[in-house]
């Protein structure tokens, strides 16, 4: 047996548990199932870092605004569930994106924690004063990969965007605060297309050069595909170390596990997802949720990269998610675990 095929049978050991045995079994899938591309093996002490955007991006764009306690609440479930890192606020114009308005209110109410990590998204100067002064230890700058996106965005232009960013990042350095720039729209524009894999690619190394302490590949609109992801990606990382890089993925056209994949077979062991598969972007048409935390956790974990994080700990944020943005919410992965429930069987994951 190869390595690849032994990967793949690791992976391949969702079958269902019966309720009396309570054991797995995967001969039936193993006789249907094939090798996926890639040859990566991962060792169980190879670990994953899941970013929570769920209360940020995942809110953001939702016609029902959330009050401030349920979101302490979704806060307190993710982290019960094994997250440690998340995104719950961003510092921008209440009147741009009112869902954030209460991003100094909600604050003090996050669970606390010496293994909690949490990152505030910033647009400007103004808004990493004020994640400063909330005492966030990490923020999120954006960067678009075109014209259109940041003046739509951000009321700049690219270049106008890029000289900002370098500034924030000199400020944080001096503030003793880490930055992560996210690339946004680094496989197309929402307004002019696809992009050039070398301008993603330009754009990171202008912000490593800045100080930028990480850098995320984001593919805002979901309009990426896994080949385009390792364009893009092997090259920054063999100048810069994988572990530099955290990708963003929406899932708009059903590929967001594979370009997650992707990643991970490069090397890349930092994620962003949202819960339940919230998401989508005010300034970003077309743009619809980001992949599932649920689905990723799965995804990473049923590969041998150990996430810390419960999926079945996540239902009940999901749930909670779905009944605060009145829409039916969860990955795929939650409808297989009910589907074997409803059977009478408990579902194996991992």
């Amino acid at each position: 047996m190869t390595v690849g095929q032994r990967a793949w049978k690791r992976h391949a050991r969702l079958a269902v548990c019966s309720t009396r045995s309570l054991r797995c079994t995967s001969a039936t899938l193993m006789a249907h199932l094939q090798p996926p591309f890639g040859t990566t093996v991962f060792t169980m002490t190879d670990q994953a870092i899941i970013n929570e955007v769920g209360l940020r991006d995942g809110l953001q764009n939702q016609p029902v605004t959330v009050d401030t306690a349920t979101k302490a609440k979704l806060a307190q479930l993710l982290v019960d569930a094994g997250m440690r890192y998340l995104e719950p606020v961003s510092f921008v114009s209440p009147k741009a994106i009112p869902q954030m308005a209460d991003a100094a209110a909600l604050t003090p109410l996050l669970p606390q924690g010496n293994d909690l990590h949490y990152t505030a998204l910033i647009p400007n100067l103004k808004g990493y004063q004020l994640a400063r002064d909330a005492g966030y230890p990490t923020v999120g700058l954006v960067l678009s990969t075109t014209d259109s996106f940041n003046e739509r965005n951000l009321r700049m232009s690219l270049e106008q965007a890029a000289q900002s960013c370098e500034a924030i990042i000199a400020a944080a350095k001096a503030d003793g605060i880490a930055t992560r720039t996210y690339i946004s729209g680094a496989f197309a524009c929402p307004y002019d297309g696809p992009v050039p894999v070398t301008l993603p690619q330009k754009l990171s190394e202008r912000m490593f050069a800045a100080g930028s302490d990480e850098v995320a590949i984001a593919d805002t609109i979901g309009a990426g595909n896994p080949q385009q992801m390792k364009d893009i990606m092997a090259p920054l990382i063999q100048e810069f170390g994988a572990e530099k890089f955290y990708v963003h993925l929406h899932d708009t056209r059903g590929l967001a596990a594979a370009m997650a994949w992707a990643a991970a077979d490069l090397g890349v062991r930092r994620f962003d997802a949202s819960i339940g598969g919230l998401g989508g972007c005010p300034f970003a048409p077309g743009a619809t949720g980001n992949m599932a935390t649920e689905d990723l956790v799965y995804l990473l974990e049923s590969a041998g990269l150990k996430t810390g994080i419960d999926v079945q700990g996540l239902r009940e944020a999901v749930a909670l998610a779905a009944e605060a943005t009145q829409r039916p919410l969860g990955g795929r992965i939650l409808g297989w675990i009910e589907s074997q429930e409803k059977q009478g069987k408990t579902a194996c994951i991992g």
